[in-house]
């Protein structure tokens, strides 16, 4: 028994020295458990289930409890915040059930200091001790994280804000690019297209997708070169250069640059602005402008002419008026008959070409009848085939369907001999046709009407047409100047075509000339034609009756001696009393002295410092009944309209025979005729 005892003592003492080895070893991890949980850098706090703090490590108290005055730290949930301790009794329940649980950005009271937001961690702790749930939390301060989090988030807020405005910015600047109505093409360092905006596509005719990625070169190798050799700063103006569709079809474009330098390469911006319809423009306003200078010049002619037609005239009148007394002089049988009667001819022939300038430049209507085209034609042919050079062959071919037109039959032939006497000047020496066409209704394209201003609707053409030496382009824009000839000095006035041109106006029709160099010329002239309901009237010729001037006193003004001095030679052989003035004051004088001794007063339209409008008017105020006339060689609408206004009974066109004339005052001075 002895021996047992001592067994069991020595196992005792063995258990007794591995308790106490045990014990030590606990106390160690006791002491080293409260060194940790009291100088880790969190708060920790051991909390039963019903919220009691059983310890509290110095970080809890720092945080929970940081003044010496503050209350002792026995509850946690009352540090909670009210609307936090649902949230903090959920993760203690969890806890309990599964082990841990947390919540964060729970707000605590600290005491005297306020409040601070902090993650809460819990852990339960096995107690075999107490029947209560002990469990360990962690409180981890998200101060200083929450700011830094906020100001990440404003910071992120601020920069999705920067890329969706940078999102509209680029969306704008596509729509921009989009319905610019300039091409936009934009190339990299390399010179490929990386943008190829719609109006790009449709100048270019090429789908952008087809264009993307191909070199400049393909539709601006101009602009491609010039980019090439010069170091652009930031902007530039290229100017008008030629630019290729997609086909190879040329365009003319407006090229304007911009340089931009990025980090991931550079940038050149091309602004291509099509000229085709500026172009178009131009040619139109350059044609306009060319019409504008043309009907200016003829609009100076005009002006001219009716400055110099009194003064020619006045000489004409006196030529063919003393020629015509000479011939009644002379008798059938003088050897001078043969000059006078050449010099009769000269003058006619000089009041025909003065008649050419009044054609051209008047402004009035001609006398429009209905007539048939044939007629003139067949009446010009006649008159030129007296005079027609051996190698020249003129055929007519005339269209027996044409309808009447309203024309001048006079006007009309001598426009067809002009163009017929160029036509046979332009073959010369050599072998040629001269061709008179007349052709049925045509509808006159717009294209005519808009390069010689015609009226459109059904027309009659007349058509001379040559194989003579043709005209270049150059002549071809000027033909129908006045005074413009090609031909030598002494050989052409330059009033032919113009002379046409001009008719044609009168009439409301228009002309239109087709030629090159060595292949000949045509002609075409366009007249309206007659309306259905025209009945053409046979024009009976007026028989000349004879004049008997039976003692009637007749004054005769104008300032033009030679010319008085015929009229009164005239006059006085035709049984009329005449007197005469230069000037048109003492014929005023003249007749307010005497009024009732003058039957008729004639008077010049242009006279120095008077007007014989001034005068009519005179004439009437002092015997209002006393039959007046005006003559001139200048007679325009407006001086027509002025001298009727006055009470004018006749206008008088110089030069005229001296027989007409003298008709023309028998007429006034026949009581019952009605004023002419």
């Amino acid at each position: 028994m002895v021996e047992d005892l001592r067994k069991y003592q020595a196992e005792l003492e063995i258990q007794n020295k591995a308790l106490r080895y045990s014990q030590i070893a606990a106390e160690g991890a006791s002491e080293r458990f409260l060194t940790l949980f009291s100088n880790v850098p969190l708060a920790l706090m051991v909390v039963d289930e019903n919220g009691l703090v059983l310890e509290s490590n110095a970080m809890a108290l720092r945080l929970f409890r940081p003044l010496e005055h503050d209350s002792p730290l026995n509850f946690l949930l009352p540090l909670v915040s009210a609307e936090h301790v649902d949230k903090v009794a959920l993760a203690f329940t969890s806890a309990k059930n599964s082990g841990t649980s947390e919540t964060t950005e729970v707000v605590f009271s600290c005491g005297s200091s306020g409040v601070f937001t902090g993650d809460l961690h819990i852990a339960r702790i096995e107690n075999a001790q107490d029947e209560l749930a002990h469990f360990i939390c962690a409180i981890i301060d998200q101060g200083p994280l929450l700011t830094q989090r906020r100001a990440l988030q404003v910071s992120a807020s601020a920069l999705q804000e920067r890329n969706e405005e940078l999102q509209r910015s680029q969306d704008r600047l596509a729509s921009i690019i989009n319905a610019s109505l300039d091409a936009i093409i934009c190339v990299d360092q390399d010179h490929r297209i990386t943008i190829f905006n719609p109006t790009a596509a449709a100048l270019f005719q090429c789908a952008p997708g087809q264009a993307l990625g191909n070199q400049l070169s393909r539709f601006l190798p101009d602009a491609a070169q010039t980019l090439s050799y010069a170091a652009l700063t930031s902007h530039a103006q290229l100017g008008e250069m030629t630019g290729l569709t997609a086909s190879g079809k040329t365009v003319a474009i407006e090229i304007s640059v911009s340089f931009e330098r990025h980090p991931d390469g550079d940038t050149t911006t091309i602004f291509a602005r099509d000229l085709t319809a500026r172009k178009k423009i131009e040619a139109h306003r350059n044609s306009l402008e060319s019409q504008l200078r043309e009907s200016h010049k003829m609009q100076a002619v005009g002006t001219m002419a009716g400055g110099i037609a009194h003064d020619f005239n006045n000489i004409i009148s006196a030529i063919l008026g003393n020629a015509e007394l000479a011939k009644q002089d002379a008798g059938p049988t003088s050897p001078a008959l043969v000059s006078l009667t050449e010099i009769d001819k000269a003058g006619r022939r000089a009041r025909d070409l003065v008649r050419q300038i009044l054609t051209f430049s008047r402004n009035e209507s001609p006398k429009r009848v209905p007539i048939h085209l044939a007629e003139v034609v067949h009446e010009t042919v006649r008159l030129l085939k007296v005079a027609l050079p051996p190698t020249v062959k003129m055929l007519v071919t005339i269209d027996p369907g044409t309808p009447p037109v309203l024309a001048d039959a006079t006007q009309v032939e001598q426009a067809l001999l002009n163009l017929c006497t160029n036509a046979i000047q332009a073959i010369g020496a050599r072998r040629g046709t001269v061709s008179i066409e007349l052709g049925h209704n045509l509808q006159v394209g717009a294209g005519l009407v808009e390069r010689r201003g015609g009226v459109r609707g059904q027309h009659v053409k007349l058509v001379v047409r040559d194989t003579g030496s043709g005209i270049d382009a150059d002549t071809l824009r000027r033909v129908f100047e006045p005074f413009f000839t090609t031909k030598p000095v002494g050989q052409g006035t330059g009033l032919g075509l113009a002379v046409v041109h001009g008719i044609m106006r009168t009439h409301l029709g228009t002309v239109d000339v087709q030629s090159t160099p060595d292949t000949g010329s045509v002609f075409t002239l366009y007249f309206p034609a007659a309306s259905d309901a025209v009945v053409l009237a046979p024009v009976e010729a007026p028989k000349p009756k004879p004049v008997q001037g039976m003692g009637k006193h007749i004054m005769y003004v104008d300032d033009d001696e030679a010319l008085v001095f015929l009229v009164e030679r005239a006059l006085t052989r035709k049984g009329f009393a005449v007197s005469t003035f230069t000037d048109p004051r003492l014929a005023v004088a003249a007749l307010r002295a005497k009024p009732l001794d003058f039957d008729l007063v004639v008077t010049d339209y242009n006279m120095p410092g008077y007007s014989g409008i001034d005068l009519l008017r005179e004439a009437r105020l002092i015997r209002p009944e006393l039959p007046v006339a005006l003559a001139s060689g200048y007679v325009t609408p407006e001086i027509e309209q002025s001298a009727l206004a006055e009470g004018a009974q006749a206008l008088i066109h110089k030069p005229n025979d001296v027989d007409e004339m003298c008709e023309t005052l028998q007429r006034l001075l026949q009581p019952g005729d009605a004023p002419g």
